[in-house]
């Protein structure tokens, strides 16, 4: 099955444009979780989901108070180094992307999850480094 063959680019198009001109301050911090309208992307890089095409991330970086690195989250375990497995409190367990880090918007961030303990936090910024040149 082609997994591109479904995606929804004009709808994800107009998405982001109303979120191009939210006005709005959005107070975040790192180290929380979020869910984000990642969107709809190219070739492998993940997907947002649902009608907001929305995704969990975890804010890694924030440089300013528009802009953010994150690290999206999945529930697919993949047997390879790129994934970071961390506790979701009472929920199933979610699972980090850490090949797949982004610069994005504040503008995307839609509602606060919850807040990782800083030493899962610490953990994973050594697992980014060690992707890095």
């Amino acid at each position: 099955m082609d997994k591109n063959k479904d995606k929804n680019f004009n709808e994800w198009n107009e998405l982001k444009k109303k979120l191009h001109i939210r006005n709005e301050e959005i107070l975040f911090h790192e180290r929380e979780i979020w869910w984000c309208s990642l969107g709809v992307n190219v070739g492998f890089e993940e997907d947002g989901k649902n009608k907001l095409f929305e995704r969990p991330i975890l804010i890694i970086k924030k440089f300013n108070k528009f802009v953010l690195w994150v690290l999206p989250l999945t529930r697919s375990n993949k047997p390879c180094g790129y994934y970071y497995k961390i506790a979701q409190g009472n929920e199933d367990d979610s699972v980090i992307i850490l090949s797949q880090l982004r610069l994005i918007s504040s503008k995307r961030l839609l509602r606060k999850m919850r807040m990782i303990t800083k030493q899962e936090f610490v953990e994973i910024l050594e697992k980014v480094k060690k992707y890095l040149p």
